[in-house]
């Protein structure tokens, strides 16, 4: 025993060892969990702010996006028929085409590439594939997600028209009230 430790008569020579390795590393373990606070993402990972609930359209200059979503169960059967949809109160259609401007004409549809992403409040994100349609000159891109009675669903779209880099990036929400 050494007698210059008042505790080694209490705690033998391997225990004390064992003691003091134990604290050491739940000490080095402290600091090295603490580091810096994370820092903000920079300015330009800004989030595209939602449109607000009354809009329809976004004019993006050369090239209007028009968006909305429905309840399947507001489709007429024969319009759910022919593009395929489930009618159903707890299932939504979004729905987006992209316009190019055209002076004195409502515009030419175009195609392009489209994606949408749908979350609702709670963060989870909804399965959503969509869809080319094309009726005569028309061009719009479709798809259909599960919805709950009263959910209100954040859509985030990004179009890029045909022959163009010009991204086209919106986002929009709606609430789908129960029948």
């Amino acid at each position: 025993m050494n007698e210059n430790n008042p505790f080694a008569s209490r705690i033998g020579r391997g225990a004390g060892l064992a003691s003091l390795v134990t604290a050491s590393l739940f000490a080095a373990s402290l600091v090295t969990g603490c580091g810096p606070s994370p820092t903000a993402p920079p300015a330009s990972v800004a989030v595209t702010p939602v449109e607000p609930a009354t809009a329809s359209s976004r004019d993006f200059g050369e090239y209007v996006l028009y968006f909305n979503a429905i309840r399947t169960d507001a489709l007429t059967p024969e319009i759910a028929k022919m593009n395929n949809i489930a009618r159903s109160a707890n299932r939504a259609l979004v729905n987006i085409s992209m316009v190019k401007k055209a002076e004195s004409t409502p515009g030419t549809p175009v195609p392009g590439e489209v994606t949408v992403q749908a979350v609702n409040l709670n963060g989870q994100f909804k399965d959503l594939t969509v869809r080319e349609v094309r009726e005569g000159d028309a061009i719009y891109y479709i798809g259909d997600v599960s919805v709950a009675n009263d959910e209100t669903l954040v859509f985030t779209v990004d179009a890029t028209p045909v022959e163009t880099t010009s991204r086209l990036s919106l986002r929009f929400q709606r609430q789908f009230y129960g029948p």
